[in-house]
């Protein structure tokens, strides 16, 4: 059976880091290998799970196939811990500023943020560590066969990718997870961002509405807030991080109203309208307001 080219993978913007980042992870040269007779183990997906189980198998000795529809590395590496750190640290240069005061340091209290120096600085260090997720090292260093492409299984211990057959004992099904799509009316239409998209941002927003006041929601709250976003965080909820312990999401909810975040919490969104002047959250009147 013919081998298989890798399908073209855009990320943008699709500038010398991110051009690095797709060469390393679904560089658009490469050509499938020739399956092996027959896999002890096939890993559809290689984010980390993927990842760390097909090169584990692999050193312990068994013939393993790894699968994989967009890029090596998953959401860690490419919308994930590695973007949102990277973010993160330049926010909290931001943060130091801000507080340096206290510590006996007097600097000017509005510092000037090049946003796209921040994103840039991101995909610059995205893109020189994702060699470690590359599908060269884990082919030629780590011996697993890297097959780029969607598969799709045909019966019990065969699948199919990009037109080939490939025959196994096992397999792992490592796909992981996607960006929940809230069912509010109008959100479709207005558009929006997730974690797959926010960090191909280029210009800064002037306003966030953040829906959903987790652990990912408040990290992108205070670090757009700090580069000089206006954020609105939104929360069903009675406090933010709910999931976590009361007194230290206590610490952070009144960090955020020192930082000037906008909290509203116990809020249900009713839709959200397109308009002239931008996007327009519309929420039930029974809501507290926090400041």
């Amino acid at each position: 059976m013919s081998q298989s080219k890798a399908d073209r993978i855009i990320v943008h913007p699709m500038d010398e880091y991110n051009q690095k980042l797709v060469s390393y992870l679904h560089p658009p040269d490469c050509v499938n290998p020739q399956p092996a007779t027959c896999y002890n183990l096939v890993v559809i997906g290689a984010g980390p799970a993927g990842l760390i189980v097909a090169a584990g198998a692999a050193g312990l000795g068994a013939k393993v196939a790894l699968i994989e529809k967009h890029l090596m590395g998953g959401d860690c590496l490419n919308v994930g811990c590695v973007p949102s750190k990277a973010m993160i640290r330049s926010a909290r240069a931001v943060g130091d500023i801000w507080n340096a005061s206290k510590f006996g340091v007097n600097v000017p209290n509005n510092p000037e943020v090049d946003f796209a120096a921040v994103m840039e600085r991101m995909r610059r260090i995205r893109a020189g560590i994702s060699d470690v997720d590359s599908v060269d090292r884990y082919q030629h260093k780590l011996g697993v066969d890297v097959f780029l492409g969607y598969g799709s299984f045909t019966s019990n211990h065969t699948i199919e990718v990009a037109g080939q057959t490939l025959k196994f004992k096992k397999a792992v099904i490592a796909t992981g997870g996607r960006a929940r799509k809230p069912q509010i009316p109008g959100l479709q239409e207005a558009g929006y961002l997730t974690n797959e998209s926010v960090f191909n941002l280029t210009e800064r927003p002037q306003r966030l509405a953040v829906i959903g006041a987790g652990a990912i929601g408040c990290e992108l709250a205070q670090a757009f807030r700090r580069l000089g976003s206006e954020v609105v965080l939104l929360h069903k909820n009675a406090h933010i991080l709910d999931k976590e312990d009361v007194d230290a999401a206590t610490i952070v909810q009144q960090a955020f109203v020192r930082e000037d975040i906008q909290l509203i919490i116990e809020s249900k969104i009713d839709r959200v309208e397109q308009t002239n002047a931008g996007k327009i959250v519309i929420i039930n009147l029974k809501v507290r307001k926090h400041r």
